[in-house]
């Protein structure tokens, strides 16, 4: 027996929620029922509470409202009784509400303005309106004033102001030149929200004489014109640039406030050249996404649909190159009243009780007031049926005088809210809705719902007979529904009959009859069956069907769960499908399916389209479909299942499959129940109650499954008490102030039986509480409001039906909803490790001001300043989040010789806590990067310039640099290391005392009292003696070396006439043949590229001594010269050229990671080397 359970005095408003619930009263949507019924007057149309009306146009005041009898309407304008019949101007539609001021035929609308309501009155009760408050709209003319020309410097700031005139509805703002172009607008140019127009920097093109603000009234189609405004921009060189100033709003801070559901705008326009960028944040918090957009070039931050929670201080920042600057709008979101619920019509039985809920929220919290047919219920006509207590209505034992509307009204600065609900009392006898004589027309074997629709006040009492002088119908064979309809779970034959519903109350009694026929189910008793076809072949698929006489079948075929191909090969017969000269793309799955009025049927076949016919010698196939199945040993909850296997079609069969379908809850859908060996054909199953069963078996072998058995009869279990509790059952609050208890809803057969409900329970763990139950159905979530803030909860969800309870359930713990932290972790502590890395440490929060699920520690953390440069830059702030109860972590990646400031919030799953107070702390020195850069110029004789900048990244005071070098001989061998120190404040440096036409190596690096930097490296070469250089020029002059020079042409020319005179003569030249017979390796041609000579080979060795072949003393391997250019050793234009010509090459130096670009040797080349070489 279920056990009662008394519910505690101080759940007083579940206990009005139910009886609410099992009370009150649905009324049918029959129309010709509501003509009939007594109903109280309801408001269905009103004119807006805000109307702006068209002062040239007559005004339309909206009330039309409803009720039986018709309600008739008055009207109140400013609070007391507006008299339309002593207004010619006035009328009042027929049968209606709606008032129509006559104002084309000489009304004036101003004399109209005021506060307007609406009252509907019938026997029943009066409804009233809300408050109209009735304004003609307002396009003034603007007012004259004299503008006087803008003449601004180029760069500078500019607003033009556009103070439209005060309309109503305020106007819309544009700004347009003579020829009504909109003037062109960017993020240098952009108009306000204010209707200005904002220049950031003015330039040359903005010069004009036709600047004209626009201002468009809506309401009267009228357009506005300011006098033109002209601007003259003079240039002045060089121009000036500007960091950013904010140009509206004006100062560092402002504030605010927007109502609950509205859009938020906020803007920023700032001056500054370059033209300033905007950068929009929420401290403390991320813009909402999906909700916020950006406008006016990003000037403008738009939120839209804005709630309590966006409430917070929004920074807007301006930047150019020049800096920045910000400005913060604290941002405090208000409500108007918004329903939490809404009161609803009540209709009750004389003697019953009801309750009137009116509950809203807003910011601030709204005021409830309650009235009774528009009279405030302090001074309404007492009631003794009626008791008010805050905002509730609670009504005891109702008699029909008790009929009324009753109206709540919340409250508050912003706004208000007015809602009308009738309390209807009806004392009716009962009707039955449902057309006398219905004809319902069911498959055998499926359920049949018959209807009995009826309405009565006291709600009556259904009973069903069958046959004219049949008994009252009761038992396990029928389920009774709430609303009067009769179910047969599994329709039979003799189901067939006429059934009589019968409702009565105390104040009557009607019947009505309808009328059950039972059909034969359509079947396929002859199936498409798997087919294999040689391409081109002929292939037929049968479908022959048994259906009721009395039903008419069509047949309809699909091809792989589609329309058959349109195709003429494809015959659709009244038994078959052919399908003519088969190709490969016929290959696929074909369906057969029957359709009738009241059922469906459908069977498919594979076909398989081969290449060439199959071997003679075995056929694999599936197997054929088991047949003769029978039921035996029929119990509650097990029944044994027979079959005899088909053809195996040589290839045995692996297993069965036993499949169920329940016709009960879900017919014509096959569930897997088993499955067996193939050598088993009987086998016990397990059945659960409360279901339809109807099994088929398939065999499968390893071709395949074969078609499914046809189905085995029915078996319909008996009713019973739920096996099982729902799974998965939570508890997690959506809200701070609730808990959400949801779990997996049953299946259908898992219900055991009818009326399948949940008894969801709970109660505040390790607190002495009483359970608090409800039931419910049809759902899997419930929400507790009320409870406190994350507190654990015991939580167990029991199922039931009409038999009974399932088992005791188990008990879940949850907690309701999250809020954020209240408290900010203490004793945050700053340890620097070095100056890269630092180790933070703080105090762990209560865990009582959590207030949810602790999930870490959020450490924010940004650099204020470098130590060593003293300049702000923008602050990025970087996040790290240290999981779990952690009360300490690390900082990497920070840059040396800084000043931070971070501070730790606790994070739960709402959201991050408040924030410690910034705690400062600053890193050491480090050693600093490479110098920037190292120039080496002005090579002489005997010195270089060297220049160079400082680090990038000094990362502390710079002590010193310190400059190596050493020479590099032709053979790229490197000489002794040269050390010197410079200060810190010199950035260039003269090296004397060097020697001529030499190459050296230097390496740079910079000091803080860390220690050393990476270093930078670079080569240079000194210039040549120009006395050398000299000495080798008077050489090539000298009067004897010409003569030798002389002397050897001339030889060289009588050999060249000799050998001609003996090749005349047909002789052979003996020297000749040795020649040809012995090449000299000595005597190599010109190279044909670059025409320099060919390699000298050595007579005592002949390894070549190729050009540019040294190997650098760094061991790198250079890449051949042949392609060098007089570029290639410095800037090109730096070359020059001595007074014989040769070249002096000005070395620029290279970094380390670069090789050298020559390996030739630094002596310049001459006409004198060139002849010393050949000799």
């Amino acid at each position: 027996m279920m056990k009662k359970k008394s519910i505690p005095a101080s759940k007083p408003f579940l206990i009005l929620f139910l009886c609410q619930i099992i009370s009150a009263l649905d009324v049918p949507l029959d129309s010709k029922l509501l003509e009939e019924l007594s109903q109280p007057p309801t408001i269905t149309h009103q004119s807006p509470k805000d109307y702006i009306v068209d002062p040239r146009e007559n005004i339309v005041i909206q009330c039309e409202a409803k009720g039986k009898p018709p309600p008739s309407f008055s009207w109140t304008r400013n609070g007391t009784h507006f008299d339309i019949d002593k207004d010619a101007q006035v009328t009042m539609k027929p049968n209606s509400g709606t008032l129509v001021i006559n104002i084309m035929n000489g009304g004036k609308a101003e004399a109209y303005e005021g506060v307007y309501q609406c009252t509907a009155r019938n026997e029943r009760g009066a409804a009233i309106s809300n408050n109209i408050v009735i304004r003609p709209s307002r396009s003034p003319l603007w007012t004259k004033e004299k503008l006087e020309p803008h003449q601004v410097r180029e760069g500078d700031s500019l607003v033009l102001h556009c103070r439209p005139p005060v309309g109503l509805p305020p106007p819309i703002i544009f700004w347009m030149d003579n020829a009504f172009q909109r003037l062109p607008q960017s993020e240098r140019v952009s108009q306000g929200l204010n209707g200005d127009l904002y220049f950031s920097n003015v330039q040359p093109e903005d010069t004009r004489e036709d600047y004209i603000c626009y201002a468009r009234f809506n309401h009267t189609q009228t357009i506005q014109q300011k006098q033109p405004i002209s601007v003259k921009v003079f240039s002045t060189k060089p121009v000036t640039e500007r960091q950013p100033i904010l140009l509206t709003p004006t100062g560092s801070t402002s504030t605010k406030v927007e109502l609950r559901g509205n859009v938020l705008l906020l803007e920023c326009i700032a001056a500054g050249l370059p033209t300033p960028v905007i950068r929009w944040i929420k401290e403390g918090g991320e813009l909402p996404a999906n909700r916020t957009f950006f406008e006016n070039f990003k000037k403008t931050l738009k939120i839209i649909d804005v709630s309590e929670a966006d409430s917070g201080n929004y920074k807007c920042i301006a930047r150019n190159t020049l800096g920045s600057v910000h400005h913060v709008i604290s941002v405090t979101v208000k409500a108007a009243p918004y329903w939490i619920t809404a009161p609803r019509n009540l209709v009750l039985s004389p003697g019953e009780d009801g309750t009137l809920i009116c509950r809203a929220n807003g910011n601030p919290k709204p005021s409830i007031s309650w009235l009774a047919n528009g009279v405030p219920i302090a001074i309404a006509p007492e009631d003794p049926s009626r008791k008010v207590d805050g905002d509730t209505i609670i009504f005891s034992h109702v008699q029909e005088r008790s009929s009324a509307v009753y109206q709540c009204n919340a409250s508050n600065e912003y706004g208000y809210l007015l809602a009308n609900a009738f309390v209807n009392v009806l004392a009716e006898p009962p009707r039955i809705l449902t057309p006398a004589n219905k004809l319902y027309q069911v498959i055998a074997d499926s359920p049949a719902l018959l209807d009995c629709a009826y309405f009565g006040s006291p709600k009556p009492e259904i009973e069903w007979f069958k046959g004219v002088k049949g008994s009252i119908l009761r038992g396990n064979e029928y389920v009774f529904h709430d609303n009067g309809t009769l179910e047969i779970p599994v329709a039979q034959k003799d189901s067939t009959g006429t059934y009589t519903c019968v409702a009565r109350n105390e104040l009557g009694k009607i019947q009505n009859e309808v009328h059950l026929e039972i059909k034969d189910p359509t079947m396929i008793i002859k199936q498409p069956e798997y087919k294999v076809v040689q391409r081109y072949g002929q292939v037929s698929f049968e479908c022959i069907i048994k259906h009721d006489s009395t039903l008419l079948p069509t047949v309809i075929w699909l091809k792989d769960n589609d329309e058959l191909p349109d195709d003429e090969r494809f015959l659709v017969g009244k038994d078959n499908l052919t399908i003519m000269n088969v190709t490969d793309k016929d290959d696929g799955t074909y369906t057969c399916i029957v359709n009738t009025t009241l059922d469906s049927v459908s069977a498919s076949a594979v076909l398989t389209v081969v290449a060439a016919p199959p071997t003679p010698a075995i056929i694999y196939a599936r197997p054929n479909p088991p047949f003769d199945l029978e039921l035996t040993g029929q119990l509650e909850r097990s029944i044994e299942l027979s079959w005899i296997p088909g053809d195996e079609n040589n290839s045995p069969i692996t297993h069965f499959v036993i499949e169920y379908e329940d016709g009960l809850h879900e017919p014509g859908v096959w569930h897997y129940q088993t499955e067996v060996p193939g050598t088993q054909t009987t086998v016990q199953l397990k059945l659960s109650p409360y279901v339809n069963y109807s099994f088929r078996v398939v065999a499968v072998n390893k071709i395949g499954r074969s078609q499914p058995s046809e189905p085995s009869e029915q078996y319909l279990t008996k009713s019973a008490n739920p096996d099982e509790n729902p799974a998965n059952v939570q508890g997690v609050g959506s809200e701070p102030d609730n808990l959400v208890i949801t779990w997996e809803s049953l299946k259908g057969f898992q219900s055991n039986g009818p009326g399948l409900q949940y008894k969801v329970s709970w109660r505040q763990k390790d607190v002495d509480d009483e359970w608090t139950s409800v039931i419910v159905a049809n759902v899997s979530k419930y929400i507790v409001s009320g409870t406190p803030t994350f507190v654990p909860y015991e939580i167990k969800v029991q199922a039931l039906n009409d038999l009974g309870y399932a088992p005791e359930p188990s008990e879940v713990i949850g907690h309701s909803g999250e809020d954020l932290p209240m408290v900010a972790p203490g004793n945050v502590q700053v340890h620097v490790v070095n100056s890269t890395l630092a180790k933070v440490h703080w105090d762990p929060v209560p865990l009582k001001t959590v207030r949810g699920h602790l999930q870490g520690y959020k450490v924010y953390y940004w650099k204020v300043q470098s130590l060593s440069r003293r300049s702000r830059r923008h602050v990025e702030k970087k996040i790290l989040t240290f999981r779990g109860n952690k009360t300490f972590g690390m900082l990497p990646g920070l840059e040396p010789y800084s000043s931070y400031k971070l501070n730790v919030r606790v994070v739960n799953g709402k959201g991050e806590g408040p924030a410690s107070p910034d705690k400062v702390f600053k890193t050491p020195e480090g050693v600093p990067s490479s110098p920037s850069y190292l120039k080496i110029t002005n090579p002489t004789l005997d010195s270089l310039t060297l220049e160079w900048g400082s680090p990038t990244h000094p990362n502390g005071v710079l002590t010193s640099y310190i400059l190596k070098f050493q020479p590099i001989n032709n053979t790229h061998e490197l000489g002794p290391l040269v050390e010197i120190r410079i200060p810190a404040n010199e950035s260039s440096l003269i090296l004397k005392n060097l020697n001529y036409s030499t190459r050296y190596k230097f390496y740079f690096n910079a000091q803080t009292s860390v220690g050393s930097g990476s270093q930078i490296t670079e080569e240079a070469v000194t210039i040549m003696d120009e006395a050398m250089a000299s000495r080798q020029v008077d050489i090539a002059t000298q009067g004897w070396f010409i003569g030798l020079m002389c002397a050897v042409a001339l030889l060289i020319l009588i050999l060249l006439i000799v050998c001609f005179i003996r090749r005349n003569k047909g002789g052979k030249y003996p020297v000749k043949e040795k020649e040809d017979a012995h090449a000299d390796p000595e005597i190599q041609p010109m190279k044909e590229d670059d025409g320099t000579f060919g390699e000298y080979s050595d007579a005592e060795d002949h390894k070549p001594l190729k050009k540019g072949s040294r190997t650098p003393s760094d061991r790198t391997v250079k890449k051949e010269d042949s392609d060098d250019s007089l570029v290639d050793y410095g800037e090109g234009v730096n070359g020059q050229f001595n007074e014989d010509g040769s070249f002096i090459g000005q070395y620029s130096g290279k970094k380390e990671k670069e090789p050298a670009e020559g390996n030739e040797s630094s002596e310049a080349p001459s006409p004198v080397n060139a002849m010393n070489s050949f000799v």
